[in-house]
């Protein structure tokens, strides 16, 4: 998996909408339809394979 990137102005429009708060999350891949963000905490965690979530970007 490639490093997360913190969220724009835009994204994090997405995410609010879809109930996250961008401040727990990266970015990792911004396709034209949907958004794949993975969780700050579980970067942090050792061991375990870090929670992602695709975000559609149509509201």
């Amino acid at each position: 998996m490639k490093n997360g990137k913190a969220p724009t102005r835009e994204q994090k429009k997405i995410m609010k909408a879809h109930g996250l708060i961008p401040e727990n999350w990266l970015v990792v891949k911004n396709l034209p339809d949907t958004l794949e963000v993975v969780s700050r905490a579980a970067l942090k965690k050792v061991g375990q394979k870090p929670r992602t979530k695709i975000v559609s970007k149509s509201l």
